[in-house]
């Protein structure tokens, strides 16, 4: 039987809570928030699908006295999820320690840090695998783009909803947009009719979502420097595309329940919560204690007809 290693057995709590509240509170990242998240005790494993049309279909019928009454089931396949381990570190050494006035406020910094590489490692991974065409049951450009005077970003998202609504029987309940994308959302002259007594600035999530009839709205604002270390010239990129998701993500995970995506969250790690663990160790041969974190999930797609994608919605 595996035993923990030295490592799992100091886990350090105190910086792992520090590292999921700044989790939290990072509102610039949403891919922990577009798909509910599945707690899961086994680093890969197999999950159900159901078969939509077997519980969309018509098969109810008139019983008589002392009949059977009509019955049948549903499909089931199975795919699987592999939460790959991803993680970063950042040494404190012994010299800046002994000069710092506060050696908690280090070890916060170092955490706040090493949570960023990886907040910014998932944001890229989840913006690669689902903000993109090919994924979902429909993709479409508007025509005219919202950034153009005279667009009809309401519209277009109203026949994505519809969409959704036809093929699923779920109305989706949430957008997420790109930076882009809300930058011009904010100066389109329907949307600002609409909140005409607030300013641009002042429209955020809860009136857009509001105005599109959702319960969520996420906005893609984190950003990443594309160009290596060492460059004479650092580039840094928004990461997310200028395009928009619309979906129906669950309220809570159930095996019954329907949902654009699932985000599988491996609790296998000693120490971890909800798939993040922050260690503290020596590494004595450098004279400094390492924080490490590590993160474990897999995001994966359920139901392709719960998402519409709306492709380039700004130029």
């Amino acid at each position: 039987m595996p035993q923990p290693t030295p490592g799992d057995v100091h886990v350090n709590g105190p910086l792992t809570n520090i590292s999921v509240a700044y989790v939290q509170k990072a509102s610039a990242f949403v891919a922990d928030k577009v798909f509910p998240v599945v707690p899961v005790a086994k680093q890969s494993d197999l999950f159900y699908l159901y078969n939509k049309e077997d519980f969309l279909r018509d098969e109810a019928k008139p019983r008589a006295p002392g009949t059977e009454s009509a019955g049948g089931g549903f499909g089931i396949t199975t795919d699987n999820y592999a939460a790959i381990v991803e993680a970063y570190h950042k040494d404190v050494d012994d010299q800046t320690r002994a000069n710092a006035d506060s050696i908690l406020q280090l070890d916060t910094a170092a955490t706040e840090f090493v949570t960023q590489k990886l907040l910014i490692r998932r944001e890229r991974r989840w913006a690669s695998r689902f903000m993109t065409t090919g994924v979902w049951g429909t993709d479409a450009t508007p025509s005219p783009l919202w950034s153009a005077a005279n667009s009809d970003p309401f519209k277009d998202v109203e026949t994505g909803s519809l969409k959704i609504l036809s093929e699923t029987g779920f109305k989706p309940n949430t957008l997420v947009f790109g930076a882009q994308v809300i930058s011009a959302l904010k100066s389109n002259a329907a949307i600002r009719d609409q909140f005409k007594y607030t300013s641009a600035d002042s429209i955020d999530e809860a009136m857009l979502a509001r105005y599109f009839g959702v319960d969520n709205v996420y906005i893609m604002n984190s950003v990443y420097t594309s160009s290596v270390e060492g460059n004479s010239t650092q580039t840094t990129t928004l990461i997310s595309p200028k395009s928009a998701l619309l979906c129906y993500s669950a309220p809570a995970p159930s095996i019954m329940t329907p949902t654009a995506g699932y985000t599988f969250a491996w609790t296998g790690l000693v120490g971890s919560s909800n798939g993040i663990r922050i260690k503290r160790f020596r590494m004595e041969h450098l004279e400094s204690d390492r924080i490490e974190g590590q993160m474990a999930y897999d995001y994966k797609k359920v139901a392709a007809a719960m998402g519409y994608f709306i492709n380039g919605a700004v130029a």
